[in-house]
């Protein structure tokens, strides 16, 4: 089963409905968070390196960084494809594609 993530940005769950509603909250903030911003753990989040870099430069880099960052924080899905939505202003809003490992999904996914 996969989703599409985006950037945009929600209310926290803490009490999340499913394991998929859980994981996609769990990707959202992860490619959400800049590296550095977390007190105790520096290096979760993705790296700011790409702004002020021309597009297509920012977005190669920033993809990496979204992959490598839900690769190590949230190993309970695969990510199959990361795409961008952009505006005249050059801002990127990532959307994640992701698909939950089949042995986390559980009955009580829609």
């Amino acid at each position: 089963m996969e989703f599409d993530v985006t950037a945009k940005l929600e209310e926290i769950d803490f009490a999340p409905a499913n394991t998929a509603v859980e994981i996609m909250q769990n990707v959202r903030t992860i490619f959400t968070t800049m590296k550095f911003s977390v007190p105790l753990d520096r290096l979760f989040g993705v790296n700011a390196v790409m702004l002020d870099k021309p597009m297509l430069k920012a977005m190669a880099t920033l993809q990496t960084e979204i992959i490598m960052a839900i690769r190590k924080y949230e190993p309970r899905c695969r990510i199959t494809k990361v795409s961008f939505d952009g505006d005249i202003d050059g801002r990127l809003v990532p959307r994640v594609r992701v698909k939950i490992r089949e042995k986390f999904l559980v009955s009580d996914v829609t």
